[in-house]
Protein backbone atom coordinates (compact mmCIF):
# COMPACT_ATOMS: atom_id res chain seq x y z
CA UNK A 1 0.00 0.00 0.00
CA UNK A 2 1.50 3.61 -0.57
CA UNK A 3 2.31 5.46 1.41
CA UNK A 4 0.44 8.88 2.01
CA UNK A 5 2.49 12.11 1.74
CA UNK A 6 2.01 14.40 4.63
CA UNK A 7 1.20 17.74 4.01
CA UNK A 8 2.82 20.60 5.73
CA UNK A 9 0.12 23.31 7.53
CA UNK A 10 0.31 26.44 5.83
CA UNK A 11 1.99 29.21 6.66
CA UNK A 12 0.88 31.09 9.59
CA UNK A 13 2.09 34.46 11.31
CA UNK A 14 3.51 33.62 14.82
CA UNK A 15 1.32 36.28 16.63
CA UNK A 16 -2.27 35.67 16.74
CA UNK A 17 -4.51 38.01 14.57
CA UNK A 18 -5.86 38.81 17.85
CA UNK A 19 -3.57 39.79 19.72
CA UNK A 20 -0.97 41.04 16.85
CA UNK A 21 -3.84 43.93 16.12
CA UNK A 22 -3.04 45.22 19.44
CA UNK A 23 -1.36 48.83 19.52
CA UNK A 24 0.38 48.98 23.17
CA UNK A 25 -1.15 51.72 25.55
CA UNK A 26 -0.03 55.39 24.26
CA UNK A 27 0.32 56.62 27.83
CA UNK A 28 2.70 54.02 29.05
CA UNK A 29 4.64 54.06 26.02
CA UNK A 30 5.07 57.77 27.02
CA UNK A 31 5.83 57.27 30.32
CA UNK A 32 8.31 54.77 29.57
CA UNK A 33 10.17 56.62 27.02
CA UNK A 34 10.35 59.58 29.39
CA UNK A 35 11.91 57.50 32.26
CA UNK A 36 14.10 55.75 29.56
CA UNK A 37 15.49 58.99 28.66
CA UNK A 38 16.22 60.51 32.20
CA UNK A 39 18.05 57.31 33.18
CA UNK A 40 20.28 57.97 30.04
CA UNK A 41 20.91 61.57 31.53
CA UNK A 42 18.17 63.88 29.87
CA UNK A 43 16.06 65.95 32.46
CA UNK A 44 12.62 64.88 30.31
CA UNK A 45 10.03 66.14 32.30
CA UNK A 46 6.96 63.68 31.56
CA UNK A 47 3.58 64.54 31.47
CA UNK A 48 2.18 61.17 29.75
CA UNK A 49 1.55 58.74 32.83
CA UNK A 50 -2.04 59.31 35.04
CA UNK A 51 -0.41 58.62 38.72
CA UNK A 52 -0.92 60.91 41.28
CA UNK A 53 2.45 62.48 42.66
CA UNK A 54 1.37 61.51 46.08
CA UNK A 55 2.51 58.39 48.08
CA UNK A 56 0.09 56.03 49.09
CA UNK A 57 -1.68 56.87 52.27
CA UNK A 58 0.44 55.81 55.32
CA UNK A 59 -2.36 53.97 57.07
CA UNK A 60 -3.10 51.72 53.92
CA UNK A 61 0.82 50.97 54.28
CA UNK A 62 0.52 50.03 57.36
CA UNK A 63 -2.78 47.89 56.77
CA UNK A 64 -0.78 46.27 54.12
CA UNK A 65 2.44 45.20 56.35
CA UNK A 66 0.35 43.84 58.95
CA UNK A 67 -1.70 41.77 56.19
CA UNK A 68 1.53 40.63 55.39
CA UNK A 69 2.29 38.56 58.16
CA UNK A 70 -1.14 37.00 58.52
CA UNK A 71 -0.87 33.62 57.21
CA UNK A 72 -4.88 33.30 55.88
CA UNK A 73 -3.39 35.83 52.99
CA UNK A 74 -0.46 33.85 52.05
CA UNK A 75 -2.77 31.31 50.42
CA UNK A 76 -5.62 31.54 47.47
CA UNK A 77 -8.97 33.40 48.12
CA UNK A 78 -12.13 33.22 46.27
CA UNK A 79 -11.83 34.32 42.77
CA UNK A 80 -14.68 37.31 43.67
CA UNK A 81 -12.50 38.68 45.90
CA UNK A 82 -12.02 38.78 49.86
CA UNK A 83 -15.57 39.35 50.89
CA UNK A 84 -14.53 41.76 53.44
CA UNK A 85 -13.11 43.99 50.31
CA UNK A 86 -16.33 43.31 48.11
CA UNK A 87 -18.37 44.56 51.46
CA UNK A 88 -16.69 47.58 50.95
CA UNK A 89 -17.31 48.27 47.80
CA UNK A 90 -20.82 48.02 48.40
CA UNK A 91 -21.32 49.88 51.36
CA UNK A 92 -20.60 53.03 49.19
CA UNK A 93 -22.72 52.46 46.32
CA UNK A 94 -26.34 52.32 48.49
CA UNK A 95 -28.19 49.51 49.34
CA UNK A 96 -28.87 48.59 45.86
CA UNK A 97 -25.53 46.92 45.62
CA UNK A 98 -24.89 43.96 47.79
CA UNK A 99 -21.05 42.42 48.15
CA UNK A 100 -22.58 39.27 46.10
CA UNK A 101 -22.90 41.67 43.20
CA UNK A 102 -19.18 42.72 43.35
CA UNK A 103 -15.96 41.73 41.59
CA UNK A 104 -12.63 42.61 42.66
CA UNK A 105 -10.05 42.75 39.86
CA UNK A 106 -6.45 43.13 39.03
CA UNK A 107 -7.06 46.88 38.72
CA UNK A 108 -9.66 48.64 36.84
CA UNK A 109 -8.23 48.11 33.17
CA UNK A 110 -8.92 44.16 34.12
CA UNK A 111 -12.70 45.09 35.16
CA UNK A 112 -12.71 47.16 31.59
CA UNK A 113 -11.88 43.86 29.64
CA UNK A 114 -13.54 41.69 31.77
CA UNK A 115 -16.96 43.36 31.67
CA UNK A 116 -16.55 43.65 28.24
CA UNK A 117 -15.69 40.14 27.32
CA UNK A 118 -18.65 38.85 29.54
CA UNK A 119 -21.19 40.90 27.52
CA UNK A 120 -19.88 41.36 24.06
CA UNK A 121 -19.76 38.67 21.22
CA UNK A 122 -17.43 38.64 18.06
CA UNK A 123 -19.19 41.17 15.71
CA UNK A 124 -21.42 43.61 18.36
CA UNK A 125 -20.52 46.89 18.31
CA UNK A 126 -19.51 49.28 21.32
CA UNK A 127 -20.15 52.64 21.47
CA UNK A 128 -17.07 54.32 22.36
CA UNK A 129 -17.37 58.05 22.70
CA UNK A 130 -14.32 60.44 21.75
CA UNK A 131 -11.84 61.65 23.07
CA UNK A 132 -11.59 58.13 25.00
CA UNK A 133 -9.01 56.48 26.78
CA UNK A 134 -6.22 54.52 24.74
CA UNK A 135 -7.48 50.92 26.18
CA UNK A 136 -11.11 51.16 25.66
CA UNK A 137 -10.86 50.21 21.96
CA UNK A 138 -8.61 47.60 22.22
CA UNK A 139 -11.03 45.81 25.13
CA UNK A 140 -13.07 45.75 23.00
CA UNK A 141 -11.41 44.28 20.14
CA UNK A 142 -9.82 41.40 22.37
CA UNK A 143 -13.62 41.41 23.28
CA UNK A 144 -14.23 40.55 19.91
CA UNK A 145 -16.32 43.73 19.64
CA UNK A 146 -16.28 46.45 17.14
CA UNK A 147 -15.27 49.99 18.59
CA UNK A 148 -17.45 52.76 16.93
CA UNK A 149 -16.36 55.88 17.95
CA UNK A 150 -18.82 58.79 19.03
CA UNK A 151 -16.85 61.88 18.26
CA UNK A 152 -17.56 64.97 19.98
CA UNK A 153 -15.74 68.73 20.20
CA UNK A 154 -14.69 70.88 22.94
CA UNK A 155 -17.58 73.11 21.95
CA UNK A 156 -19.86 70.47 23.05
CA UNK A 157 -17.84 70.42 26.33
CA UNK A 158 -16.25 66.80 24.84
CA UNK A 159 -19.33 65.22 26.06
CA UNK A 160 -21.99 62.94 23.91
CA UNK A 161 -25.40 63.76 23.64
CA UNK A 162 -28.02 60.91 23.06
CA UNK A 163 -28.35 62.40 19.53
CA UNK A 164 -25.32 61.70 18.85
CA UNK A 165 -24.91 58.31 20.23
CA UNK A 166 -28.34 57.35 18.64
CA UNK A 167 -27.10 58.21 15.37
CA UNK A 168 -24.22 55.75 15.66
CA UNK A 169 -26.32 53.01 16.78
CA UNK A 170 -26.93 50.20 14.50
CA UNK A 171 -28.85 46.81 14.62
CA UNK A 172 -25.53 45.41 16.16
CA UNK A 173 -25.00 47.84 18.67
CA UNK A 174 -24.45 45.86 21.95
CA UNK A 175 -23.30 48.16 24.54
CA UNK A 176 -21.92 51.73 25.57
CA UNK A 177 -18.66 52.40 26.92
CA UNK A 178 -19.21 55.79 29.53
CA UNK A 179 -16.66 57.44 31.14
CA UNK A 180 -16.95 60.89 33.45
CA UNK A 181 -15.32 62.39 34.95
CA UNK A 182 -13.46 61.65 31.68
CA UNK A 183 -10.16 60.98 30.90
CA UNK A 184 -8.42 62.21 28.52
CA UNK A 185 -10.79 65.34 28.92
CA UNK A 186 -11.31 65.85 32.41
CA UNK A 187 -15.16 66.44 31.09
CA UNK A 188 -18.00 65.91 34.28
CA UNK A 189 -21.43 65.04 32.65
CA UNK A 190 -23.88 66.93 34.70
CA UNK A 191 -26.52 65.23 36.24
CA UNK A 192 -29.44 66.21 33.28
CA UNK A 193 -26.96 64.69 30.30
CA UNK A 194 -25.94 61.72 32.47
CA UNK A 195 -29.97 60.76 33.20
CA UNK A 196 -30.88 61.48 29.34
CA UNK A 197 -28.23 59.21 28.61
CA UNK A 198 -28.93 56.49 30.88
CA UNK A 199 -32.66 56.60 29.48
CA UNK A 200 -31.55 56.27 25.87
CA UNK A 201 -29.55 52.93 26.47
CA UNK A 202 -32.27 51.54 28.42
CA UNK A 203 -34.81 52.13 26.50
CA UNK A 204 -32.92 51.07 23.63
CA UNK A 205 -31.46 47.83 24.98
CA UNK A 206 -28.57 48.53 25.98
CA UNK A 207 -25.31 47.65 27.77
CA UNK A 208 -23.68 50.37 29.79
CA UNK A 209 -20.21 49.98 31.29
CA UNK A 210 -19.35 52.57 33.27
CA UNK A 211 -15.91 53.76 34.29
CA UNK A 212 -16.34 55.89 37.34
CA UNK A 213 -12.33 55.66 38.53
CA UNK A 214 -12.36 59.39 39.00
CA UNK A 215 -15.38 59.45 40.71
CA UNK A 216 -13.82 61.42 43.56
CA UNK A 217 -11.71 63.52 41.72
CA UNK A 218 -13.75 66.68 40.92
CA UNK A 219 -13.36 70.85 41.58
CA UNK A 220 -15.62 73.39 42.48
CA UNK A 221 -19.35 72.77 42.39
CA UNK A 222 -18.90 69.63 39.80
CA UNK A 223 -20.80 66.60 41.15
CA UNK A 224 -20.15 63.61 39.78
CA UNK A 225 -22.96 61.52 39.10
CA UNK A 226 -23.43 57.76 38.42
CA UNK A 227 -26.15 56.31 35.23
CA UNK A 228 -27.36 53.81 37.83
CA UNK A 229 -28.19 56.10 40.33
CA UNK A 230 -30.05 58.52 38.61
CA UNK A 231 -32.43 55.45 36.16
CA UNK A 232 -32.91 52.82 38.08
CA UNK A 233 -34.30 51.32 35.17
CA UNK A 234 -30.90 50.74 33.56
CA UNK A 235 -29.81 48.76 36.66
CA UNK A 236 -30.15 45.68 35.28
CA UNK A 237 -27.74 46.42 32.11
CA UNK A 238 -25.61 48.24 33.81
CA UNK A 239 -21.87 47.75 35.10
CA UNK A 240 -19.87 49.81 36.56
CA UNK A 241 -15.77 49.82 36.74
CA UNK A 242 -13.69 51.52 39.96
CA UNK A 243 -10.93 50.91 41.68
CA UNK A 244 -8.43 52.33 44.33
CA UNK A 245 -5.56 53.56 41.96
CA UNK A 246 -6.58 57.37 41.42
CA UNK A 247 -8.67 58.15 44.41
CA UNK A 248 -5.77 56.49 47.16
CA UNK A 249 -2.57 56.85 44.82
CA UNK A 250 -2.55 53.40 44.89
CA UNK A 251 -1.86 52.69 41.26
CA UNK A 252 0.97 50.01 41.72
CA UNK A 253 -1.03 48.09 43.66
CA UNK A 254 -3.71 46.91 41.01
CA UNK A 255 -7.08 46.55 43.06
CA UNK A 256 -10.01 47.33 40.92
CA UNK A 257 -13.47 46.07 40.81
CA UNK A 258 -16.77 46.06 38.41
CA UNK A 259 -20.41 45.64 40.05
CA UNK A 260 -23.70 45.05 38.22
CA UNK A 261 -26.66 42.29 37.71
CA UNK A 262 -25.24 39.46 39.74
CA UNK A 263 -25.71 36.88 36.68
CA UNK A 264 -23.04 38.72 34.75
CA UNK A 265 -20.70 39.32 37.81
CA UNK A 266 -21.03 35.56 38.14
CA UNK A 267 -19.87 35.05 34.81
CA UNK A 268 -17.30 37.26 35.33
CA UNK A 269 -15.76 35.54 38.36
CA UNK A 270 -15.92 32.30 36.30
CA UNK A 271 -13.54 34.12 34.04
CA UNK A 272 -11.97 35.45 36.22
CA UNK A 273 -10.92 32.10 37.90
CA UNK A 274 -9.32 30.70 34.83
CA UNK A 275 -7.28 33.93 34.05
CA UNK A 276 -5.74 35.11 36.88
CA UNK A 277 -7.84 33.60 40.21
CA UNK A 278 -8.15 35.96 42.91
CA UNK A 279 -6.36 39.58 43.27
CA UNK A 280 -3.21 39.46 45.80
CA UNK A 281 -4.58 39.66 48.98
CA UNK A 282 -2.36 41.75 50.90
CA UNK A 283 -3.00 44.57 48.09
CA UNK A 284 -7.06 43.46 48.69
CA UNK A 285 -6.17 44.12 53.07
CA UNK A 286 -4.91 47.48 51.65
CA UNK A 287 -7.68 48.63 49.70
CA UNK A 288 -10.03 47.52 52.34
CA UNK A 289 -8.15 50.00 54.62
CA UNK A 290 -8.30 52.92 52.19
CA UNK A 291 -12.03 52.81 51.56
CA UNK A 292 -12.76 52.52 55.19
CA UNK A 293 -10.44 55.05 56.57
CA UNK A 294 -10.57 58.73 56.81
CA UNK A 295 -10.49 60.87 53.62
CA UNK A 296 -7.74 63.63 54.56
CA UNK A 297 -5.29 62.13 52.06
CA UNK A 298 -7.98 62.66 48.98
CA UNK A 299 -8.18 66.23 50.47
CA UNK A 300 -4.73 67.18 50.51
CA UNK A 301 -4.38 65.65 46.51
CA UNK A 302 -7.58 67.71 45.43
CA UNK A 303 -6.30 70.77 47.02
CA UNK A 304 -2.93 70.43 45.11
CA UNK A 305 -4.43 69.01 41.95
CA UNK A 306 -7.20 72.01 42.14
CA UNK A 307 -3.93 74.62 41.89
CA UNK A 308 -2.39 72.84 39.13
CA UNK A 309 -5.36 72.72 36.63
CA UNK A 310 -5.24 76.47 36.89
CA UNK A 311 -1.67 76.60 36.46
CA UNK A 312 -1.42 73.94 33.37
CA UNK A 313 -4.62 76.01 31.58
CA UNK A 314 -2.94 79.62 32.39
CA UNK A 315 -0.10 78.70 30.75
CA UNK A 316 -1.20 76.71 28.03
CA UNK A 317 -3.74 79.59 26.83
CA UNK A 318 -0.91 82.33 27.09
CA UNK A 319 0.74 80.22 23.91
CA UNK A 320 -0.26 81.76 20.51
CA UNK A 321 -2.24 78.44 18.73
CA UNK A 322 -3.24 76.74 21.77
CA UNK A 323 -6.58 76.74 23.10
CA UNK A 324 -7.04 74.65 26.62
CA UNK A 325 -10.72 74.25 28.11
CA UNK A 326 -10.70 73.82 32.26
CA UNK A 327 -11.05 70.60 32.98
CA UNK A 328 -13.83 70.29 35.86
CA UNK A 329 -12.39 66.69 36.78
CA UNK A 330 -9.83 64.01 37.06
CA UNK A 331 -5.87 65.12 36.47
CA UNK A 332 -5.66 65.93 33.18
CA UNK A 333 -5.49 69.26 30.86
CA UNK A 334 -6.85 68.24 26.96
CA UNK A 335 -5.46 70.78 25.18
CA UNK A 336 -6.52 71.91 21.12
CA UNK A 337 -2.66 72.80 18.97
CA UNK A 338 -4.88 72.96 15.77
CA UNK A 339 -3.22 76.66 15.54
CA UNK A 340 0.02 75.87 15.64
CA UNK A 341 -0.14 72.71 12.98
CA UNK A 342 0.73 73.66 9.91
CA UNK A 343 4.00 75.80 11.19
CA UNK A 344 7.86 74.68 11.23
CA UNK A 345 8.94 74.23 14.76
CA UNK A 346 13.01 73.70 14.60
CA UNK A 347 13.58 73.15 11.34
CA UNK A 348 10.56 70.98 10.54
CA UNK A 349 6.76 70.96 9.91
CA UNK A 350 4.33 70.04 12.21
CA UNK A 351 1.52 68.80 10.95
CA UNK A 352 0.06 66.72 13.28
CA UNK A 353 -0.35 66.34 17.21
CA UNK A 354 1.90 63.45 17.12
CA UNK A 355 4.36 65.53 15.50
CA UNK A 356 4.06 68.03 17.63
CA UNK A 357 5.03 65.40 20.55
CA UNK A 358 8.09 64.23 19.24
CA UNK A 359 9.16 67.67 18.61
CA UNK A 360 8.48 68.88 22.53
CA UNK A 361 10.18 65.58 23.84
CA UNK A 362 13.23 66.41 21.20
CA UNK A 363 13.88 69.63 21.83
CA UNK A 364 11.87 70.88 25.11
CA UNK A 365 12.60 67.33 27.10
CA UNK A 366 9.05 67.13 27.48
CA UNK A 367 6.72 64.06 27.53
CA UNK A 368 2.89 64.45 27.19
CA UNK A 369 0.90 61.84 24.86
CA UNK A 370 -1.01 63.34 21.38
CA UNK A 371 -4.58 63.20 21.13
CA UNK A 372 -4.30 60.37 17.81
CA UNK A 373 -4.13 58.07 20.80
CA UNK A 374 -7.25 59.47 22.22
CA UNK A 375 -9.22 59.17 18.84
CA UNK A 376 -8.60 62.95 18.97
CA UNK A 377 -5.97 64.26 16.62
CA UNK A 378 -5.14 68.15 16.56
CA UNK A 379 -4.44 67.37 20.56
CA UNK A 380 -2.36 66.76 23.39
CA UNK A 381 -2.91 65.14 26.94
CA UNK A 382 -1.30 66.28 29.36
CA UNK A 383 -1.50 65.01 33.58
CA UNK A 384 -1.00 67.79 35.61
CA UNK A 385 -0.97 64.97 38.47
CA UNK A 386 3.21 65.51 39.38
CA UNK A 387 5.21 67.67 41.16
CA UNK A 388 4.82 71.37 41.26
CA UNK A 389 8.64 72.29 40.40
CA UNK A 390 7.78 70.02 37.71
CA UNK A 391 4.80 71.25 36.38
CA UNK A 392 6.03 74.88 36.19
CA UNK A 393 9.29 73.74 34.48
CA UNK A 394 7.84 71.47 31.92
CA UNK A 395 4.71 74.00 30.71
CA UNK A 396 7.63 76.53 30.77
CA UNK A 397 9.68 74.92 28.37
CA UNK A 398 6.80 73.99 26.13
CA UNK A 399 5.77 77.80 26.36
CA UNK A 400 9.64 79.18 25.07
CA UNK A 401 9.83 76.02 22.66
CA UNK A 402 6.40 77.46 20.94
CA UNK A 403 6.94 80.83 21.67
CA UNK A 404 9.85 81.02 19.89
CA UNK A 405 9.76 78.39 17.58
CA UNK A 406 13.52 76.88 17.53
Amino acid sequence: MTPVAATSAPPRDRISARVGALTPSATLAVDARAKALRAAGRSVIGFGAGEPDFPTPRFVVEAAAAACAEPENHRYTPAAGLPELRAAVAGRRGSWVEGSDVLITNGGKQAVYQALATVVDPGDEVLVPAPFWTTYPEAVRLAGGIPVPVPASADDGYLPTPDSLEAARTGRTRALLWCSPSNPTGAVAPEPLVEAIGRWASDSGLWVIADEIYEHLVYDDTRHVSMPDVVPALRDTCIVVNGVAKTYAMTGWRVGWLHGPRDVVAAATRLQSHLSSNVNNVAQRAAVAALTGPGDGLRDMLTAFDRRRHVACEALNSIEGVHCPTPRGAFYVFASVHGILGRDLCGRRIDTSADLAEALLDHAEVAVVPGEAFGAPGHLRLSYALGDDQLHEGLGRIRDLLSTGS
